[in-house]
């Protein structure tokens, strides 16, 4: 039979809630298929090409039964949630009052009536303190893709991701703040299903995270569900900065925030507006008056709502616990400071936190 499978986990435990981020979808072979599968691609082992997960772009209905676990294995809190159309779940529960959830066992129970069926056992990443944050984009930061022609994405398809150069610079930088403590979150515009890929060219690099957050192509081409819409194909100041924020909600306000993009797109402007409601104290309305008439933030009605009751909710939490350094990377490449400098700080909350930016090259 078709199994369900798990083919994205987030699990965020703090001191009140946990957080889950999930996707599902069912496994594309049957029992023995698999096996022969297994049995070859052990022969030779090689990177994860992004092709072979376009089966991740169908839509699936399914319900995860989350039994939480303490330390010692005892069965402390058991909550059942229904999936999106997509197969798409997204949510928290709170942290039982005498002892705290540290290990997730999860199974699906709509797909095959009567039963339950295991999908795996997780140990959600704990927020460790001082929070100590690093959150980073990846096309253009970490690896020199290029996806702007039908052909370069068709071979970015075919290829694994090591196939484009490295940016040095930019993974020298990663490293070296993992190595001080500060806990990874990769979010990229790069289509859902390059998640195994990516995941792959960054253990490679001893960059190890579970916490990936891609653009979900259905969800722009859905009339009733999803975030997106069909502008966000080549807009991505809203869905980065939407990501962006659902982080720092279910991690709280860190301590030390840093954010490193590129200089080819709108990374710029999407940190330093992350800034100004941390630490410019900025209304989230006098940000959203400045920016919505920016090519990157033309956002739909929905859009704008969620926009702006989600910020709200981020600058009442940074209120009662202020974060305290936040710092901005962005590559750049010969002439792009200059250019990149005039397009951004011409807005005024954005030139007043100009400060908090720092370029290099690679």
């Amino acid at each position: 039979m078709r199994r369900p499978k798990l083919v994205h986990f987030t699990g965020i435990q703090s001191d009140d809630y946990i957080f889950i981020r999930a996707s599902m979808t069912y496994s594309s072979h049957g029992k023995f298929a698999v096996l022969e599968e297994l049995e070859e691609n052990l022969k030779v082992i090689v990177p994860t090409k992004p092709i072979q997960s376009l089966g991740l772009l169908s839509s699936n209905e399914f319900r995860l039964k989350v039994i939480g676990l303490t330390e010692d294995d005892h069965e402390t809190a058991v909550r059942s949630f229904d999936s999106d159309s997509f197969g798409n779940f997204n949510f928290k529960f709170a942290q039982p009052e005498n002892k705290s959830v540290v290990k997730l066992r999860l199974y699906e129970t709509r797909s095959h009536p009567g039963l339950d069926l295991l999908i795996g056992s997780f140990i959600p990443t704990k927020i460790l303190k001082p929070k100590k944050l690093i959150i980073m984009d990846f096309d253009k930061t970490l690896v020199d893709t290029r996806y702007s022609t039908m052909k370069e994405l068709f071979t970015s398809l075919r290829n694994p991701i090591h196939y484009f150069p490295p940016v040095a610079s930019s993974i020298e930088l990663i490293q070296d703040y993992i190595g001080k403590g500060y806990q990874p979150f990769v979010v990229s515009a790069s289509p859902h299903f390059y998640e195994n890929a990516i995941r792959d060219w960054l253990y490679q690099r001893q960059i190890f995270t579970g916490n990936i957050f891609l653009k979900d192509y259905r969800s722009i081409f859905s009339f009733f569900e999803g975030d997106l819409s069909t502008k966000d194909l080549r807009s991505q100041g809203f869905y980065k900065l939407n990501n962006i924020v659902n982080i720092l909600l279910m991690t709280g306000i860190p301590d030390d925030l840093i954010l490193v993009g590129d200089g080819f797109e709108s990374d710029t402007l999407i940190y330093l507006t992350l800034a100004a409601v941390l630490v410019g104290r900025y209304d989230p309305w006098t940000i959203w008056n400045n920016i919505k008439k920016e090519e990157s933030f033309k956002l739909t009605n929905q859009q704008h709502f969620r926009f702006l009751s989600k910020f709200y909710q981020l600058k009442n939490m940074s209120d009662v616990h202020p974060p305290g350094k936040i710092k901005i990377y962005i590559r750049t490449k010969s002439g792009m400071k200059e250019k990149l400098e005039n397009r951004v700080f011409q807005l005024d909350f954005a030139n007043q936190l100009h400060n908090l930016v720092t370029y290099y090259e690679g």
